[in-house]
C-alpha cells in the first residue's frame, strides 16, 4: 500500500509552515480562515464567494514562529468540475510553482457530516498529513444531534476538534494544534483503505460504517428553514417575495439615504468655499478646491447608498437567502440557457462587475461560464448609483405613486430591472449563437437560515465602504486632477470687462476638454447631449463614477453649484440659463449609464479570465453600441411624449 503521509518541507527550506484550509462550501470555512487569522475575508452563506485562494499568517497568540494559512475555494470533491475546484486541488498538489503545503484542516460541518467524510478520504489519498475541524457542533447539539468525538479520532486516525468559528469555541485549541507537532496526523489503516478505494460508491459505504461507530444521534430536521422554504420556493409566492423586497429596498435607498446624503453635501461645498476664501486665489487653491474638494467630494455623498446598498445586501448573503434565490431564479435562467450558478455570479455583479466575472470560476461548464462573463457588467454595479440618484433626483419627481413607492423609487428600480433584462436576454441570444451548448445539472446545497452576527455584517460593510473610498482616492482622484488641468488649460488673459465667473466661462469654453467635448458632439447630438456632458462621458470610461466629478468641475464655477449639481444640471447652468439636460435627455443618459461598457478594470478583468483581447474587445464594441442605440431610441419616445 502506498505511504499516505508526505512530509512538507518547510522546516527544511526555513520558509513558514504551509496549511491549506479544504471544505464544502457552508461548511464554515472561511469564517474559521478569519478566526485563526484575524482577517476579514468575506464569508457569504451561498457557494462561490472564495473564487481563488486566500493566505494569512496564524495569529500571533497561538504561535511565535509564522505558520501560514490558505483558505481554499470551497468543493464537495477534488475531481473537479468548476474553475474555483481545479485552483484547490492545484494547490494541495503543488502546482502552482510552490510545494504542497505541510498539511491540510477539513473543515466538517458536523450536521452534515456524512457528505463531509468522502472529501476526507480524498484528501487522505493525496498523502498530506490531516486534521480535521468539525464546525457547527452549536447548530448539531441544538437540533439534538451528537457525535463521538473520540471515536470519531479513533476511527480516522488523525485529530479531531469541534470549533465554533464565530464564537470562537475551540479556535485555541486549533490554533495550538496547527502551531505545534505533527506527528499524531497519520491516517488509520481504515482511512487509508478508504483513501486509496478510488470509487465513490466505496468511499460512501465507508463513510456510513464510520458513522454507525461515532455517530450517537442523527440531528432532527430544521423545522424552521423547512418552513420558510415552503413559502420562499414556492414558485408563485417565492419569486413574489424577491420581487416586493427588492422595490422597497429601492425606495429605501432614496428615503434613508437622502439626509446623510445632504450633510455630505454640504460639508463638501463648504469645505471648498471655505479653501477659496482662506487660500490665496491661485492654480493651486482652485484646482484642490474645484478638482479635488469638488470633485470627489461629488462622488463620496453617494458613501451612504453604497453602505445601506452592501448592508442589505451581506445580511441576505449571512442569513442564507441567497442561496434561495438561487433556486428561485433558476427556472427564468433555463429559459435563456444559463443555470442558477450563473445567477450567483450575475448576483455579486451588482456589487461590482469585477468580482461577478471572477465569481464565475464557480461555473463547470466553459461556455455558460464565458457568456455570464461578457454579461455580467449590464448588471446595475454600485459605480452607476451615483449617476443614476443625481440625475433621478434632479429629473424625476418625488410624488408618492401608492404607499412608500415614489416615482424616483420605481424610475431606479426600473433601471435595475432593465439591466438584468438586458443581460438575460445578451445570454439568451449567445447561448443561441456564439456560445451554442447544453447546461450542466444545477445542484446547490440550501443552508439552514442564521441570523448572521451584527459584526460580521458591520465588517464587511466597512469593507466595502473602505474600498469605495479608496478608489474615490485614487482613480477618481487622479482622473480628477488630469480633468482639471483639461478645463482650466490653456489659460488666457483675464478680461477686465468681465466679472471672475465669466472669464471662467471663457477659460473653460476654450480649455483642452471642451475641444474633446465638441469633437464627439456629433455623435452624441441626436440625444441632444452638448460638450460637457460628452466630457464626462469620456472621462467616465475610466469609473462610472467619474461622470459626477467631471459634472461637478465643469459647474463649479456657476454661483448656482451651491444648490447642489443636480439644481444645476436641471436648472438654469445652461446656455442662456437653460436646463444642462432636458428630461428626454437624462432619460437618455441613464439608459446609455444601464447599457455601455464604462470600466477599464472590468474589460482588463475579461482580459485576464478569458486569455484572450478579443472578448473584452467584443464586450466594449457591443456594450456600447447597445447604449448609444437605447438612449437614441430612449430620446425620441421621450420627446413624442412630452418629456
Amino acid at each position: 500500500m502506498t505511504e499516505l503521509v508526505r512530509l512538507g518541507t518547510a522546516e527544511a527550506s526555513g520558509e513558514p509552515r504551509r496549511f491549506a484550509i479544504l471544505g464544502a462550501p457552508n461548511s464554515g470555512k472561511t469564517t474559521l480562515f478569519n478566526a485563526l487569522t484575524g482577517h476579514r475575508a468575506k464569508a457569504g452563506n451561498y457557494p462561490g464567494v472564495t473564487v481563488d485562494r486566500r493566505e494569512g499568517d496564524l495569529h500571533r497568540r497561538f504561535s511565535d514562529e509564522p505558520v501560514r494559512l490558505i483558505d481554499l475555494p470551497g468543493v464537495y470533491s477534488l475531481e473537479p468540475q468548476s474553475e474555483d475546484e481545479a485552483v484547490a486541488v492545484r494547490v494541495l498538489r503543488g502546482e502552482f510553482g510552490e510545494p504542497p503545503p505541510d498539511g491540510v484542516v477539513v473543515v466538517v460541518d458536523a450536521t452534515t457530516i456524512e457528505r463531509a467524510l468522502p472529501l476526507v478520504a480524498e484528501a487522505a489519498a493525496l498523502g498530506l498529513p490531516l486534521c480535521i475541524a468539525l464546525t457547527m457542533v452549536d447548530e448539531l447539539k441544538a437540533r439534538h444531534g451528537e457525535i463521538d468525538v473520540s471515536a470519531l479520532m479513533a476511527v480516522l486516525g488523525v485529530p479531531v476538534l469541534g470549533v465554533v468559528g464565530n464564537r470562537g469555541l475551540g479556535i485555541d485549541d486549533l490554533g495550538a494544534l496547527l502551531a505545534g507537532s505533527r506527528n499524531n496526523w497519520t491516517p488509520s489503516p481504515d482511512l487509508k483503505e478508504a483513501a486509496v478505494s478510488g470509487t465513490p460508491e466505496a468511499r460512501f459505504n465507508w463513510t456510513y460504517g464510520v458513522l454507525g461507530r461515532c455517530r450517537r444521534e442523527v440531528p432532527r430536521a430544521d423545522h424552521w428553514s423547512r418552513r420558510l422554504d415552503r413559502f420562499l420556493l414556492h414558485p408563485i409566492f417565492g419569486p413574489a417575495v424577491f420581487l416586493t423586497f427588492v422595490a422597497l429596498f429601492f425606495q429605501a435607498i432614496f428615503t434613508w439615504a437622502t439626509p446623510a446624503m445632504d450633510l455630505l453635501s454640504g460639508l463638501m461645498d463648504g469645505l471648498a468655499d471655505r479653501l477659496l476664501v482662506a487660500l490665496p486665489d491661485t492654480l493651486v487653491t482652485r484646482l484642490l478646491a474645484d478638482g479635488v474638494v469638488r470633485g470627489v467630494g461629488a462622488v463620496i455623498v453617494f458613501l451612504p447608498q453604497i453602505v445601506l446598498l452592501f448592508t442589505v445586501i451581506l445580511f441576505l448573503e449571512g442569513c442564507g437567502y441567497m442561496a434561495r434565490a438561487a433556486f428561485v431564479v433558476d427556472r427564468m435562467m433555463g429559459w435563456v440557457g444559463l443555470e442558477g450558478r450563473c445567477f450567483l455570479a450575475l448576483l455579486s455583479s451588482y456589487a461590482c462587475a469585477v468580482p461577478g466575472i471572477m465569481a464565475t470560476r464557480t461555473i463547470p461548464s466553459e461556455r455558460d461560464r464565458l457568456t455570464t462573463i461578457l454579461v455580467a457588467p449590464f448588471a446595475t454595479c454600485s459605480a452607476r448609483l451615483p449617476v443614476y440618484t443625481l440625475l433621478i433626483a434632479a429629473f424625476i419627481p418625488a410624488e408618492r405613486v401608492f404607499g412608500p413607492f415614489t416615482w424616483q423609487g420605481f424610475t431606479l428600480g426600473g433601471l435595475y430591472v432593465l439591466g438584468t433584462a438586458t443581460a438575460l436576454l445578451s445570454a439568451a441570444v449567445l447561448k443561441r449563437g456564439l456560445m451554442r451548448g447544453a447546461s450542466l445539472p444545477f445542484y446547490l446545497e440550501l443552508p439552514p437560515f442564521r441570523l448572521p452576527r451584527p459584526s460580521d455584517i458591520l465588517l464587511g460593510v466597512w469593507d466595502r465602504a473602505r474600498m469605495f473610498l479608496r478608489r474615490a482616492g485614487t482613480i477618481i482622484l487622479s482622473v480628477s486632477i488630469v480633468l482639471w488641468f483639461l478645463l482650466n488649460l490653456p489659460r488666457r488673459a483675464a478680461d477686465p470687462q468681465l466679472g471672475d465667473a465669466a472669464n471662467q466661462q471663457a477659460i473653460l469654453e476654450g480649455s483642452y476638454a471642451a475641444s474633446v467635448g465638441r469633437f464627439l458632439e456629433p455623435v452624441f447630438a441626436p440625444m441632444d447631449f452638448d460638450w460637457r456632458i460628452n466630457v464626462g462621458l469620456v472621462a467616465s470610461q475610466a469609473a462610472r463614477e467619474v461622470m459626477v466629478a467631471t459634472l461637478a468641475q465643469i459647474y463649479a464655477h456657476e454661483g448656482e453649484a451651491r444648490e447642489g449639481l443636480g439644481g444645476v444640471l436641471a436648472g438654469g447652468g445652461g446656455r442662456g440659463g437653460e436646463p444642462v439636460l432636458s428630461r428626454a435627455s437624462a432619460l437618455a443618459l441613464l439608459v446609455y449609464f444601464a447599457f455601455a461598457m464604462q470600466c477599464m478594470s472590468t474589460l482588463v478583468v475579461i482580459r485576464r479570465e478569458t486569455g484572450k483581447w478579443r472578448w473584452p474587445a467584443f464586450t466594449f464594441i457591443y456594450m456600447t453600441g447597445l447604449g448609444w442605440l437605447g438612449a437614441w431610441v430612449t430620446f425620441q419616445l421621450a420627446t413624442a411624449a412630452g418629456a
